[in-house]
């Protein structure tokens, strides 16, 4: 696990996990948190949903907020597979920014991110724990490992990126436009045309913006 990998919750000593029942407890979570929103899910209905206890559920995860973070990591990875972003080449940043955004998109274009983003947006104050949780494993995460990217992409001379926190923070902010808040809104989602132009130019100008002189 590197750095910018958000915590595990560990399992009470002496009870090792089952991954079975913990791969039936987040697929219960995810779907839940999707069709139900965080304030409306609870433990016992994710428990009786993956045919554990409850006392199992906390063993694993000791509160919804740790439970809704290991949900929201998993869609993450589903989505983006975000472990494969420490292979990319740093000799051909364009080819792997182009990648890089395209599943960036996809996670933005994901239903089950959409809704959890309206959730968080309307959560009362008592949820600031799964707000947190949220950042970490989304925003914070994403930007970590392609700020980590891009210094490598320093390194070897392809770009030149001063700050490579600030330079990951600009390209993944040119996805967050108007396409972003129409989802958010139960808007027209953006076409596939329409994606996939916003990609090529937001590399374009990334690539043009931090061009070797």
């Amino acid at each position: 696990m590197s750095a910018s990998d958000p915590p595990t919750p560990a399992a009470k000593r002496g009870r090792p996990r089952d991954p079975d029942r913990v791969r039936r407890v987040l697929d219960a979570a995810i779907r839940q948190f999707h069709e139900n929103g965080l304030e409306r899910t609870s433990m016992e209905s994710v428990a009786k949903e993956a045919g554990v206890s409850k006392m199992t559920i906390y063993s694993y995860f000791p509160c919804k907020g740790s439970l809704f973070a290991a949900a929201l990591t998993e869609v993450t990875e589903q989505i983006m597979a975000m472990g494969d972003m420490i292979q990319l080449d740093p000799m051909a940043p364009e080819a792997m920014l182009m990648a890089v955004g395209e599943a960036f998109l996809r996670l933005l274009r994901d239903e089950k991110c959409v809704s959890q983003h309206r959730a968080l947006f309307c959560a009362s104050a008592e949820h600031q724990d799964s707000r947190e949780a949220f950042y970490k494993v989304g925003p914070e995460r994403v930007n970590k490992q392609l700020s980590a990217y891009l210094k490598a992409v320093d390194a070897a001379g392809a770009l030149q990126i001063a700050d490579a926190d600030m330079a990951a923070e600009q390209f993944l902010a040119m996805f967050l436009g108007t396409g972003h808040y129409r989802l958010l809104l139960n808007l027209e989602p953006p076409t596939a045309t329409q994606d996939a132009r916003l990609l090529k130019a937001n590399v374009a100008l990334f690539m043009k913006g931090y061009g070797v002189i």
